[in-house]
């Protein structure tokens, strides 16, 4: 007597759960009719769906473009460094440098000027990466953050696969931003702890 009772509950509660479930049972009986208004004849049983039309195929959205670089920005600042590799290191930029990076970069100079070697690596600015135009303009993004006078610019980039990514600290000094220090996130140095004597 127990067993048929069991039997009947089971079966029972299958069924409550097929009909409020009926989301989850889709999958096994395939997809439901077509909802069908009272003016339309419903099609018969197992005879084809009617035809559809193709729903318009769409793009994947290209991302947003950048946002454009204000003249006198912290981001103003820092962009030239990725458009001409090499330049954090050319004495004539030395006006957009203050302490410590400035010192840093002086005794660099003057290293190389007495002809006992280089301190510091020709592309600081790319963390040290294979220079790779195409794929750094490509994959460049810059993100500043400004609080009072003193500024971060984050600078992340790919190149070969490679993420990379930097933070300039500038301040503002005499109404323009200057760079303080270069630090990668990704290397993990700073301009500031280089010694070059």
């Amino acid at each position: 007597m127990l067993r048929p009772l069991v039997l009947a509950l089971s079966s029972l509660s299958m069924l409550a759960a097929g009909l409020s479930g009926g989301a989850s049972a889709q999958g096994l009986f395939g997809s439901p009719p077509p909802k069908v208004s009272p003016d339309e004849k419903a099609p018969a049983y197992g005879a084809a769906p009617p035809a559809t039309t193709p729903a318009p195929q769409t793009t994947p959205a290209e991302p947003a473009p950048a946002a454009p670089v204000l003249p006198g920005s912290p981001t103003a600042v820092v962009r030239p460094f990725y458009e001409h590799v090499g330049l954090e290191l050319d004495p004539a930029q030395r006006k957009n440098f203050i302490d410590p990076a400035k010192t840093v970069l002086d005794k660099s100079d003057a290293l190389r000027a007495s002809g006992q070697g280089e301190c510091l690596d020709p592309n600081m600015a790319l963390d040290n990466a294979d220079y790779d135009k195409l794929a750094i303009d490509r994959s460049l993004r810059t993100i500043a953050a400004v609080n009072g006078d003193e500024a971060k610019v984050v600078v992340a980039f790919v190149v070969e696969g490679h993420q990379h990514r930097l933070e300039w600290k500038l301040r503002k000094v005499g109404g323009a931003w200057k760079v303080s220090d270069l630090l990668s996130v990704t290397g993990e140095w700073a301009l500031s702890q280089y010694q070059c004597e």
